[in-house]
């Protein structure tokens, strides 16, 4: 599965009253693995930055003026994105800021052009119910190592928000780009004669049992109820 992890910087809050996108970082991960593989763009948004926006990311007026404009970026920006299960942090916002740049291109909406969006705010809300669930607060609670994040940048944003994810559904504690790894590498294996092996059965207690399903449980609520053995014993 390909899913590209992608959050925004604008100028302001309110695509509505004309806020603009001025960065979008992107982060690629195959079959729950980085590949290396990165979009990052600065845009210049033909307005001037909110004060407030501008303490936040950092991205000054100066700044953004000799950098191209999103019509410049946007179709190496979406053939990137093409196909894609695509996850942000509260996606509302960001997909709202994509939909009105391509509005203004005559281009159709965000969702239509990618494989799907994936929300990390719904799942964390669903996961901590009652919790600060921002992604400052999840790189907390999850152990990420966001140290670095004195100002948001979207490339930054956009790697951490990979690894609260990875985290978030349990499939792995980091994620790993593992150069050495290659499916053309021949591997020589021993044979075994398993036959002549007498194997014990360890026959569970209560206790183990109730702690077993209290696991399985808690697997389940975090995958959103679609864990494949319910279904099976179903």
């Amino acid at each position: 599965m390909r899913q590209i992890f992608l959050d925004t910087e604008t100028t302001g809050l309110s695509p509505d009253a004309g806020d603009r996108i001025i960065e979008v970082g992107c982060i690629e991960m195959v079959n729950r693995r980085l590949t290396g593989l990165n979009k990052h763009f600065y845009i210049n948004p033909e307005r001037k930055n909110h004060e407030d926006a501008v303490r936040i990311h950092g991205l000054t007026d100066e700044f953004l003026a000799d950098k191209p404009v999103f019509a410049t970026i946007a179709d190496e920006l979406m053939e990137f994105l093409a196909g894609a299960d695509i996850v942000i942090h509260n996606a509302a916002f960001d997909v709202g800021f994509l939909n009105a740049e391509l509005r203004r291109l005559a281009r159709p909406a965000f969702g239509e052009q990618v494989g799907g969006i994936t929300d990390t705010l719904a799942m964390a809300r669903e996961m901590f119910p009652g919790k600060s669930n921002s992604l400052d607060a999840l790189c907390r609670r999850l152990e990420v190592d966001n140290s670095n994040r004195t100002l948001h940048g979207a490339l930054l944003d956009a790697g951490l928000l990979a690894e609260v994810y990875i985290r978030l559904t349990r499939g792995q504690d980091a994620l790993v780009i593992d150069a050495s790894e290659s499916p053309s590498q021949t591997i020589q294996v021993t044979q075994i004669d398993l036959s002549t092996f007498t194997l014990l059965t360890l026959v569970p207690t209560d206790a183990e049992l109730v702690a077993h399903e209290t696991i399985l449980a808690e697997l389940d609520k975090a995958s959103g109820g679609k864990t494949q053995w319910r279904r099976l014993v179903a």
